[in-house]
């Protein structure tokens, strides 16, 4: 397919694509999604052979949010029968990310729910940094707390924060149908807020939400734009409770189209697999290997993922390998420009309630590595897979132990 081997070519020289190239990858059909999974993995293993990095979420303080975010289940107004619990104290936050970091992780992502951090917030976060860094050798950690006020981030950086997430989630144009206590212009202001303070940036996007292929196109073009180390891609989890829980709109098959997309548009930077890759990747998420270079451990921030176990074995069966933490995420030319890349790069993903790069992954019911979710009965592929929405029970909040 001539499409297919021009964006080859464009994104082994980090070209662009043009708008009409990124809008026809989204447009193939479903037979020819092992041909897009093809041509987009070259580009993946051109600038990152077959490592994955592993990330790992804590949920620092959940629920209760005062943003009217359409897809969180810890927004105002929400029903979702999420853990709802204040500030984790640092000593518990770290002993949450080493469970993460034994399970493989090199990232530890600390999520709050809320609108943004207070200047008594960043020097809670601050402290609890310092304590996970002491205690967790050589772990990276992204902060993920909302919308920034002016040299907050300096302050993460110097408390030895690597990196800040925030998602700007959906073009532009539709901005105001998922939030209105907020806009799209704050978002893109807190990203290069902590650009600026010389963390690594991250941001990513939310696709499922009804949005058109347009929209996914844009909001895409404006995160290269932005120029984050790390895009994480969330597909929606619809949270019964929540203003989006009738949304099921991802096939398996269209969900690696959008990646193939995004790895095309942002050929040489850290594309994580975040929240909802079990709900709508099901089967098929060892072929997304071959297009994103990053995920999520275990569970997420408000819903469990899969297994841990399950997790690492993926990942050898298709036959990549885990990144090491000796090991630099992004390219030479992208680590050498500062920030946290210039010693691992790469950021958050989750899209919980101005949180990190994953939105609410979810996953299977099943706690045993590689146990099988459901009953029996196979469900259409048509049909909404609310058996697939768990949410979560143990790690950070409770007295159990965390899935990693």
């Amino acid at each position: 397919m001539d499409l297919l081997n021009t964006l080859v070519d464009k994104g082994l020289r980090r070209e662009t694509p043009t708008r009409e190239e990124a809008l026809a990858v989204l447009a193939t059909s479903d037979d020819d999604v092992l041909d897009v999974v093809a041509a987009a993995g070259k580009v993946r293993r051109h600038w990152f052979g077959r490592r994955v990095k592993l990330n790992y979420l804590v949920n620092l303080k959940s629920g209760l949010c005062p943003e009217d975010c359409s897809y969180c289940s810890q927004r105002l107004g929400s029903k979702a029968d999420i853990l709802k619990y204040t500030w984790l104290k640092p000593d518990e936050a770290s002993q949450a990310a080493a469970a993460g970091v034994a399970g493989g992780a090199k990232r530890v992502c600390l999520v709050a729910s809320g609108r943004g951090p207070t200047d008594r917030d960043v020097e809670r976060v601050s402290d609890t940094i310092k304590t996970i860094k002491e205690q967790n050798e050589g772990v990276e950690v992204c902060a993920c707390l909302g919308l920034l006020s002016d040299g907050q981030a300096e302050r993460l950086r110097a408390a030895g924060a690597d990196a800040y997430n925030h998602n700007l989630n959906t073009s532009e144009a539709t901005y105001g149908d998922i939030t209105t206590t907020h806009t799209y212009a704050d978002r893109v202001d807190t990203v290069q807020k902590a650009h600026a303070a010389g963390l690594s940036a991250c941001s990513g996007l939310i696709a499922g939400m009804g949005e058109s292929d347009e929209d996914l196109v844009d909001v895409v073009f404006a995160l290269r734009a932005l120029d984050p180390d790390s895009v994480p891609v969330n597909f929606l989890i619809p949270f019964e409770g929540t203003p989006l829980a009738k949304e099921w709109n991802l096939t398996p098959q269209r969900c690696l189209r959008i990646l193939a997309m995004v790895r095309f548009v942002c050929p040489d930077v850290e594309v994580r697999i975040a929240g909802g890759r079990e709900v709508h990747l099901r089967t098929l998420q060892p072929l997304a290997l071959h297009l994103a270079n990053s995920i999520f451990l275990g569970d997420y921030l408000t819903s469990e993922g899969q297994a841990g176990k399950a997790d690492l074995e993926m990942i050898a069966d298709a036959g990549f390998e885990v990144e090491g933490t000796d090991q630099v995420t992004l390219p030479g030319h992208r680590a050498a420009t500062g920030g946290c890349g210039s010693h691992e790069g790469a950021g958050c993903a989750s899209h919980e309630g101005a949180g990190c790069g994953s939105h609410e992954g979810a996953g299977c019911r099943s706690h045993e590595g590689g146990g099988v979710c459901g009953s029996a009965a196979v469900p259409s592929v048509d049909e909404p897979r609310t058996d697939l929405v768990a949410v979560r029970r143990r790690g950070a909040g409770t007295d159990l132990a965390p899935n990693a």
